[in-house]
């Protein structure tokens, strides 16, 4: 059934953006490639809501009032008003079927509790939640009031690396074409780029644990989704339960970008643009900024991240006027006597790499393992641990890297092994000792083509309950492709890593489960 929202007429999905910052327009732009449409967009700064809507929404007509609107809870109040209308039998506007939540990580738990008595279908920016307790409160939001019925709505989330093409034919290679056995073994990398991780992790929004999460949740955790969607979940068409961990572990810090590594002839500045180093360091500001960026044309990510208002100056007076916009902005710098909340409610794009108040990892270790879990019911040994089998998986985030979040790594087989870097997968044959290349699609887009794989597949999924008759349930299964039960499982392998890291220990999954995911659910029924 399609949620209950009045005035529910056939016709392509209508979308709701909420956050019209970088991650809004790119899935808004995608909404506009599938048959779904954008119809409102929320956002407390009007120059971004405004621009999110001329690109995508009502062009260079002026908005309606259902197509913009100041935050989620302004949404709200509209649309209980709009339902009772209808109820009455007065002339609404189309209602809004589903949600894209692109606000900040710390942000998502409210915007999905607040919206959950809608019954709307939600896609939400990974990660789903910044702690664990938030994870499972929008879990059980999402559930019907009889949780034997499941969801009510589709819920998406952003783990983009299911639906890039190359990943979706390294999955079907794997597991469902079987060309290296079984698995025993797989090292995953994820190279953030050098000064991409300066960009959002030290200088950005993502800098500290304290105002966001660790940076294996905000920049990792659809990383550590991967691994399991590998070598966790049933391979496609099997009845067969997941294959659980049993342990897992972690190590890492903030090895370089901290006041201890800074340069001694940067003497005491503190920002880029008044430091007497500042042209020959290569986490310049204006370097990767300017000249890297907005002096070559690009306006977009990251400048239009530093300041949302570049983009539209440049188109309209020039490189002059939108370097004067960026040198603005970058010189804005905190002091000992700036307040605290300031310093943590913004980013500081000027700042020296060395002298920002970050304390997240810059590189991490991650190692999963499985036992043997045969089927209860196989006649045979070799089947019942088919898929099943004792395995071990690596993962490792480091920020300094050429490349920039083009993933890469090796799963070792029984019968072969598999390398793979985001671009092309290459296939070795124990017996034969041949090797075989391939080439998947590179559509362009972020993350291999996987914002429009994700957003394509969401978009089906609410298409067919609500032109469809398809249940939530199977729409979840046939187009998401990811449970509930799996989102906060890879949420939770996340939480359960940083636990491992921060005493130094191995933490048997199975317990941890039980004691912080099943205990803690169980108490809310």
């Amino acid at each position: 059934m399609a949620p209950q929202n009045g005035n529910h007429d056939a016709g392509p999905p209508r979308f709701l953006i909420i956050g019209a910052g970088s991650r809004g327009n790119t899935y808004a732009r995608a909404i506009k490639s599938t048959n779904g449409i954008v119809a409102a967009v929320a956002d407390p700064v009007e120059f971004k809501r405004r621009e999110l809507g001329r690109k995508y929404i009502w062009g260079d007509s002026d908005p309606l009032s259902e197509q913009e609107f100041l935050n989620w809870r302004v949404f709200v109040e509209y649309e209980e008003q709009r339902r009772r209308d209808a109820l009455l039998g007065r002339k609404v506007s189309p209602a809004i079927d589903g949600v894209f939540i692109c606000v900040l990580d710390e942000q998502h738990a409210e915007v999905i509790a607040g919206l959950a008595p809608l019954n709307l279908h939600i896609m939400s920016e990974k990660p789903l939640a910044t702690t664990l307790k938030d994870c499972l409160h929008i879990y059980s939001s999402m559930l019907s009031r009889n949780p034997a019925l499941g969801p009510e709505a589709v819920l998406g989330i952003g783990h983009v690396l299911r639906y890039s093409p190359h990943n979706m034919l390294l999955r079907q290679l794997v597991l469902e074409e079987e060309v290296i056995g079984e698995i025993l073994s797989i090292e995953h990398t994820e190279p953030v780029g050098w000064w991409h991780f300066s960009h959002s992790y030290v200088r950005g929004n993502w800098r500290k644990e304290s105002t966001t999460a660790s940076s294996l949740l905000t920049k990792s955790c659809h990383d550590i989704d991967f691994i399991l969607w590998l070598l966790c979940s049933p391979a496609p068409g099997s009845s067969n339960a997941a294959h659980l961990p049993s342990s897992v572990t972690s190590t890492g810090s903030l090895k370089y970008f901290k006041k201890s590594r800074k340069p001694a002839t940067a003497g005491d500045a503190t920002n880029c643009l008044s430091c007497p180093i500042e042209k020959d360091c290569m986490y310049s500001a204006w370097r990767i900024y300017h000249d890297q960026h907005l002096a070559k044309g690009k306006t977009d990510w990251p400048v239009n991240i530093v300041n949302p208002e570049i983009e539209s100056c440049y188109n309209a007076e020039g490189l002059t006027a939108a370097a004067s916009k960026l040198k603005h902005t970058l010189e804005e710098d905190y002091t000992p006597g700036t307040p605290q909340h300031e310093i943590d409610r913004r980013p500081w794009f000027g700042r020296c790499v060395w002298e920002s108040d970050n304390d997240v990892c810059d590189d991490q270790y991650v190692t999963i393992t499985w036992d043997d879990d045969p089927l209860p019911n196989a006649t045979e040994s070799a089947t019942a641990l088919k898929g099943r089998g004792a395995k071990t998986a690596t993962f490792h985030m480091i920020a300094q890297t050429e490349r920039q979040c083009e993933r890469r790594g090796r799963i070792y087989g029984t019968k072969g092994e598999i390398a793979y870097d985001s671009r092309t997968i290459t296939v070795y044959d124990f017996a034969s000792g041949t090797s075989r290349w391939f080439d998947p699609p590179q559509p362009g887009g972020s993350h291999g083509g996987g914002d429009d794989g994700l957003t394509r597949q969401f978009v089906r999924a609410v298409d067919a309950v609500k032109n469809h008759g398809m249940s939530v349930l199977e729409a979840q299964a046939t187009y998401v492709g990811c449970t509930l039960e799996e989102i906060v499982r890879s949420h939770a392998m996340v939480f359960a890593a940083e636990e491992a890291r921060k005493e130094r220990k191995v933490v048997d999954w199975m317990e941890w489960w039980a004691r912080m995911v099943d205990g803690p659910l169980s108490r809310r029924e």
